[in-house]
């Protein structure tokens, strides 16, 4: 800048600013010739964060910093329950149904959404904010479709939706936008209408992270989950059966017929506050009755991922689930007894890390650890008691040769591919539960569905399993990234590794039969309609296969 462009400029001020200026300056400078030299340089900044404070001032640069804040109304009193409706949803069909009638048997008024559809999306979409992955999407769009039923075709005003009801979700921390989700909630229902809706969160990791305290309608304590443990127990009991018996079942439609028959009773059970084990023996009766052809070779399909999309039976995956089974396959889902397993082992692994702080010092304190010791016990007797009762009520309902996934040994499998201290969605699981599937021969082809741009699935797991499957290849891998508009495409991925899957299911059966000696007439003379109970034994992959040898 030329000396007449900086003498015109300083002319442009105004004399109170140019003198205020001038007279900061020569004190400055005046009082800086006073101090000792060690002391000029910060002087000298503070100085210049002055000067650019006051210029800021001088070209309307300052501007009052207004935080963010999210208002969120919760308050949902003891006096409301009884004309408060409780909205929930998310899980599988028999879940849900399940869940509802545990509710309603404590005292609630609750309701279980429908499964979202592809309108649900468009509506998340029209009121969401732009970039969520698409489970946000499909359970908000979900819940605001039921809230403007009740508005345009049931006759109640905003008002009154808001006061009458409300929705209860898991909430949840890390790098996934799970945790972001009741938010988006809260940002949707206000644009559509619905402002001061509340949503009641609940910690994933139990009672001792609970919804906010002022929210004393919901009583969150032992019974609350008691009862939502042995809703989600059964419901993951029956699932597995349906899965089970669906590929194979004689009679189109027995199995879902057995499915919602069993739901039935355990709810009936729920809602009588009698025993489920004893409900779960009417489940036995009921699936025993459902004949099957376990010799038909068909290729196995574990299907991973991420939580949401993994379990849900509609739209959000492609109904994927449905589409294997009519493409000849046989699904081996994932239940939520694991995810319980898979947070109680967080609970215990953080602890011991925890506690070996100081030792890696050499500071150990001799009183050191007696509250995580008792953490410790706490999270041991809740894993031994989980899979305790999740065995005896199998084995009542007739599920046979069902384990349970050891977490110790998905973490050993996975540690030396993905870190466990990489949290969010299924963390190290996914990649210890394709490695599990290789090594103990559980899947012919394992199908990874995720939402599109689902940061711990498809941004961290998949590139991990590109190592996994160079070193395993015996497993057919695929990951599938959902966006509720590319079914086709999705589809198409899964028919052309299904091919592969079908042949080595059906190499697998052939060699059964040579290893046993039997013939197919053998076979067509020893071939009997057995029921969804008998399950043979693990040898192999394949159903068929394991069934030949047990006729051996």
């Amino acid at each position: 800048m030329s000396r007449e462009q900086t003498s015109q400029r300083r002319a442009a001020q105004s004399p109170d600013e140019g003198s205020a200026a001038c007279r900061t300056t020569s004190a400055a400078t005046d009082a800086r010739a006073e101090t000792s030299p060690a002391a000029v340089p910060a002087q000298i900044e503070a100085e210049l964060r002055a000067f650019e404070a006051a210029e800021a001032r001088r070209l309307g640069l300052v501007e009052e910093v207004a935080h963010w804040h999210d208002d969120n109304p919760r308050q949902f009193t003891a006096e409301e329950r009884g004309r408060t409706t409780l909205l929930f949803g998310g899980l599988t069909a028999a879940h849900d149904a399940l869940v509802e009638c545990g509710l309603r048997a404590l005292g609630y008024s609750a309701r279980a959404l429908p499964c979202p559809d592809q309108d649900s999306l468009q509506c998340g979409k029209e009121f969401g904010n732009r970039g969520q992955c698409n489970p946000t999407y499909y359970t908000v769009g979900n819940l605001l479709q039921y809230l403007m039923n009740l508005r345009d075709r049931h006759g109640l005003t905003p008002d009154e939706i808001v006061r009458s009801h409300a929705f209860v979700t898991f909430g949840s921390c890390g790098p996934c936008r799970y945790g972001a989700y009741v938010t988006e909630y809260r940002k949707a229902l206000r644009d559509a209408g619905f402002a001061g809706f509340r949503i009641l969160t609940l910690s994933q990791q139990g009672p001792k992270d609970g919804i906010d305290p002022s929210a004393t309608g919901l009583q969150v304590g032992s019974a609350f989950y008691l009862v939502l443990l042995r809703c989600l127990l059964a419901g993951d009991i029956i699932n597995v059966l349906g899965y089970r018996t669906r590929p194979y079942e004689i009679e189109n439609g027995a199995t879902d017929a057995a499915v919602r028959a069993s739901v039935e009773v355990v709810r009936d059970a729920l809602r009588r506050r009698r025993s489920v084990l004893r409900a779960l023996r009417r489940v036995r009766r009921i699936f025993a009755g459902v004949a099957v052809d376990r010799l038909q070779p068909k290729p196995k399909v574990t299907i991973i991922g991420e939580f949401w999309a993994m379990i849900t039976e509609g739209e959000g995956n492609y109904r994927l689930q449905r589409f294997l089974e009519a493409e000849g396959a046989e699904c081996d889902i994932q239940i939520i007894t694991v995810w319980a397993l898979y947070n109680l082992w967080l609970v215990s692994h953080d602890i011991r890390e925890s506690t070996m702080l100081r030792r890696r010092k050499g500071e150990v304190d001799r009183y050191e650890g007696l509250a995580p010791r008792l953490g410790l016990v706490y999270a041991a007797f809740w894993r031994a008691v989980l899979k305790l009762v999740f065995g005896v009520w199998a084995r009542t309902a007739g599920l046979k040769g069902y384990r349970l996934t050891d977490m110790d040994e998905l973490n050993r499998l996975a540690r030396d591919y993905y870190p466990n201290q990489i949290r969010g969605g299924e963390g190290h699981m996914e990649v210890g539960k394709v490695i599990h599937s290789a090594l103990h021969r559980k899947a012919h082809m394992v199908v990874s569905v995720k939402p599109f741009g689902c940061m711990p699935s498809s941004g961290v797991s998949d590139g991990v399993q590109a190592l996994v499957t160079a070193r395993f290849p015996d497993i057919e891998f695929l990951p599938i990234e959902t966006t509720g508009d590319s079914a086709v495409n999705a589809y198409s991925r899964v028919q052309m590794a299904l091919f592969r899957a079908r042949a080595r299911a059906q190499a697998e059966f052939e060699e059964a039969m040579r290893e046993t000696g039997l013939s197919r007439d053998v076979l067509l003379r020893r071939r009997s309609c057995g029921s969804a109970l008998d399950y043979p034994r693990h040898r192999v992959v394949g159903t068929a296969a394991n069934a030949v040898y047990d006729l051996r």
